[in-house]
Protein backbone atom coordinates (compact mmCIF):
# COMPACT_ATOMS: atom_id res chain seq x y z
CA UNK A 1 0.00 0.00 0.00
CA UNK A 2 2.49 2.16 0.54
CA UNK A 3 4.13 2.08 -2.86
CA UNK A 4 0.49 3.11 -4.12
CA UNK A 5 0.32 6.10 -1.53
CA UNK A 6 3.48 7.10 -2.87
CA UNK A 7 2.57 7.03 -6.49
CA UNK A 8 -0.66 8.64 -5.55
CA UNK A 9 1.19 11.55 -4.28
CA UNK A 10 3.60 11.93 -7.22
CA UNK A 11 0.88 12.01 -9.81
CA UNK A 12 -0.61 14.89 -7.79
CA UNK A 13 -3.57 12.13 -6.50
CA UNK A 14 -4.30 14.85 -3.36
CA UNK A 15 -5.06 17.56 -5.73
CA UNK A 16 -7.37 15.48 -7.72
CA UNK A 17 -8.99 14.06 -4.20
CA UNK A 18 -9.51 17.42 -3.30
CA UNK A 19 -10.92 18.71 -6.12
CA UNK A 20 -13.44 15.28 -6.25
CA UNK A 21 -14.05 16.65 -2.67
CA UNK A 22 -15.01 19.80 -3.65
CA UNK A 23 -17.37 18.72 -6.33
CA UNK A 24 -18.91 15.86 -4.91
CA UNK A 25 -22.32 15.68 -3.25
CA UNK A 26 -23.10 12.12 -2.73
CA UNK A 27 -21.71 10.17 0.75
CA UNK A 28 -20.43 7.17 -1.18
CA UNK A 29 -18.43 9.40 -2.91
CA UNK A 30 -17.52 11.15 -0.09
CA UNK A 31 -16.66 8.40 1.99
CA UNK A 32 -14.10 6.97 -0.31
CA UNK A 33 -12.53 10.31 -1.33
CA UNK A 34 -12.62 10.91 2.59
CA UNK A 35 -11.50 7.54 3.47
CA UNK A 36 -8.34 7.44 0.51
CA UNK A 37 -7.18 10.56 2.31
CA UNK A 38 -7.18 9.37 5.41
CA UNK A 39 -5.26 6.30 4.82
CA UNK A 40 -2.33 8.77 3.40
CA UNK A 41 -2.93 10.67 6.37
CA UNK A 42 -1.32 7.68 8.25
CA UNK A 43 2.11 8.02 6.27
CA UNK A 44 4.45 9.60 7.88
CA UNK A 45 6.62 10.34 5.07
CA UNK A 46 3.55 12.14 3.28
CA UNK A 47 2.27 14.73 5.47
CA UNK A 48 3.60 18.08 4.79
CA UNK A 49 3.11 17.27 1.15
CA UNK A 50 -0.41 15.73 1.85
CA UNK A 51 -1.10 19.32 3.88
CA UNK A 52 0.55 21.28 1.75
CA UNK A 53 -1.58 20.05 -1.50
CA UNK A 54 -4.23 20.79 0.49
CA UNK A 55 -5.68 17.18 1.76
CA UNK A 56 -6.57 18.23 5.65
CA UNK A 57 -8.51 21.14 4.07
CA UNK A 58 -10.59 18.86 1.98
CA UNK A 59 -10.73 16.54 4.53
CA UNK A 60 -12.54 19.69 6.78
CA UNK A 61 -14.42 20.71 3.77
CA UNK A 62 -16.50 17.10 3.53
CA UNK A 63 -17.62 17.91 6.89
CA UNK A 64 -20.67 19.50 5.80
CA UNK A 65 -21.90 16.53 4.02
CA UNK A 66 -22.99 15.17 7.61
CA UNK A 67 -23.01 11.65 6.75
CA UNK A 68 -22.00 10.15 9.78
CA UNK A 69 -20.04 7.11 7.55
CA UNK A 70 -17.98 10.16 6.03
CA UNK A 71 -18.05 12.06 9.33
CA UNK A 72 -16.06 8.68 10.60
CA UNK A 73 -13.45 8.67 7.69
CA UNK A 74 -12.41 12.72 8.07
CA UNK A 75 -11.93 11.46 12.13
CA UNK A 76 -10.16 8.51 11.27
CA UNK A 77 -7.95 11.12 8.74
CA UNK A 78 -7.56 13.59 11.35
CA UNK A 79 -6.23 10.14 14.13
CA UNK A 80 -4.20 9.41 11.97
CA UNK A 81 -2.51 12.43 10.99
CA UNK A 82 -2.32 13.53 14.38
CA UNK A 83 -0.79 10.33 15.40
CA UNK A 84 1.87 10.33 12.90
CA UNK A 85 2.59 14.02 13.70
CA UNK A 86 3.03 12.88 17.27
CA UNK A 87 5.29 10.57 16.60
CA UNK A 88 7.76 12.96 14.14
CA UNK A 89 7.31 15.49 17.29
CA UNK A 90 8.53 12.66 19.92
CA UNK A 91 11.50 11.91 17.55
CA UNK A 92 12.46 15.53 17.15
CA UNK A 93 11.83 15.27 13.47
CA UNK A 94 8.94 17.76 13.99
CA UNK A 95 9.07 21.52 15.21
CA UNK A 96 5.93 24.01 15.79
CA UNK A 97 2.43 23.43 16.49
CA UNK A 98 0.25 21.15 14.97
CA UNK A 99 -0.73 21.38 10.76
CA UNK A 100 -3.86 20.47 11.98
CA UNK A 101 -4.31 23.38 14.56
CA UNK A 102 -2.66 25.71 11.74
CA UNK A 103 -5.50 24.40 9.29
CA UNK A 104 -8.23 25.00 11.51
CA UNK A 105 -9.64 21.37 12.43
CA UNK A 106 -9.55 22.47 16.52
CA UNK A 107 -12.87 23.54 16.53
CA UNK A 108 -14.26 20.86 14.92
CA UNK A 109 -12.62 18.18 16.76
CA UNK A 110 -13.46 19.73 19.92
CA UNK A 111 -17.03 19.59 18.20
CA UNK A 112 -17.10 15.94 17.72
CA UNK A 113 -15.08 14.65 21.03
CA UNK A 114 -18.38 13.73 22.31
CA UNK A 115 -20.29 12.74 19.38
CA UNK A 116 -22.76 10.10 19.86
CA UNK A 117 -21.55 7.45 16.92
CA UNK A 118 -18.79 5.86 18.88
CA UNK A 119 -16.36 5.17 15.70
CA UNK A 120 -16.19 9.25 15.02
CA UNK A 121 -15.69 9.61 18.83
CA UNK A 122 -12.96 7.05 19.52
CA UNK A 123 -10.49 8.61 16.48
CA UNK A 124 -11.34 12.23 17.45
CA UNK A 125 -10.21 11.11 21.49
CA UNK A 126 -6.89 9.64 19.89
CA UNK A 127 -6.20 12.70 17.94
CA UNK A 128 -7.06 15.24 21.00
CA UNK A 129 -4.77 12.95 22.92
CA UNK A 130 -2.02 13.27 20.65
CA UNK A 131 -2.10 16.68 19.96
CA UNK A 132 -2.28 17.69 23.79
CA UNK A 133 0.72 15.56 24.17
CA UNK A 134 3.16 18.49 22.99
CA UNK A 135 3.70 21.35 24.69
CA UNK A 136 3.44 23.24 21.82
CA UNK A 137 -0.04 23.04 21.26
CA UNK A 138 -1.16 23.93 24.55
CA UNK A 139 -2.20 27.46 24.64
CA UNK A 140 -4.25 26.14 21.41
CA UNK A 141 -5.70 23.63 23.38
CA UNK A 142 -6.60 25.46 26.20
CA UNK A 143 -8.47 28.51 23.99
CA UNK A 144 -10.11 26.44 21.44
CA UNK A 145 -11.64 24.59 25.37
CA UNK A 146 -10.36 21.69 24.45
CA UNK A 147 -8.82 20.83 27.94
CA UNK A 148 -12.50 20.25 29.10
CA UNK A 149 -12.95 17.53 26.45
CA UNK A 150 -9.52 16.08 27.88
CA UNK A 151 -10.41 16.04 31.31
CA UNK A 152 -13.77 14.37 30.38
CA UNK A 153 -11.93 11.38 28.06
CA UNK A 154 -9.51 11.00 31.49
CA UNK A 155 -12.70 9.96 33.36
CA UNK A 156 -15.01 8.87 31.15
CA UNK A 157 -13.85 6.92 28.18
CA UNK A 158 -15.21 3.30 28.00
CA UNK A 159 -11.34 2.28 26.72
CA UNK A 160 -9.11 2.19 29.65
CA UNK A 161 -6.06 2.82 27.09
CA UNK A 162 -7.85 6.36 25.86
CA UNK A 163 -8.79 6.84 29.51
CA UNK A 164 -5.01 6.74 30.89
CA UNK A 165 -3.87 8.48 27.73
CA UNK A 166 -5.37 11.20 28.26
CA UNK A 167 -4.95 11.23 32.13
CA UNK A 168 -0.93 11.44 31.10
CA UNK A 169 -1.31 14.40 28.94
CA UNK A 170 -2.76 16.13 30.83
CA UNK A 171 -0.61 15.49 34.25
CA UNK A 172 2.41 15.44 32.01
CA UNK A 173 1.96 19.40 30.33
CA UNK A 174 2.65 22.33 32.59
CA UNK A 175 0.07 24.15 30.42
CA UNK A 176 -3.12 22.13 31.25
CA UNK A 177 -1.51 22.19 34.60
CA UNK A 178 -1.75 25.37 35.29
CA UNK A 179 -4.92 25.94 33.81
CA UNK A 180 -6.89 23.22 35.76
CA UNK A 181 -5.59 24.78 39.26
CA UNK A 182 -6.56 27.74 37.71
CA UNK A 183 -10.06 26.38 36.64
CA UNK A 184 -9.73 24.43 40.06
CA UNK A 185 -9.92 20.90 38.33
CA UNK A 186 -9.22 17.94 39.56
CA UNK A 187 -7.48 15.19 37.36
Amino acid sequence: AETNQDLIMAQGGVTLLSMTASDAEDPQTLRMVAGAIANLCGNDKLQTRLRGEGGIKALLGMVKCGHPDVLAQIARGIANFAKCESRAATQGNKVGRSLLVDDGALPWIVKNANNEAAPIRRHIELALCHLAQHEVNAKDIVSEGALWELVRISRDCSREDIRMLAYRTLTSSPTLQSEMRRLRIEC
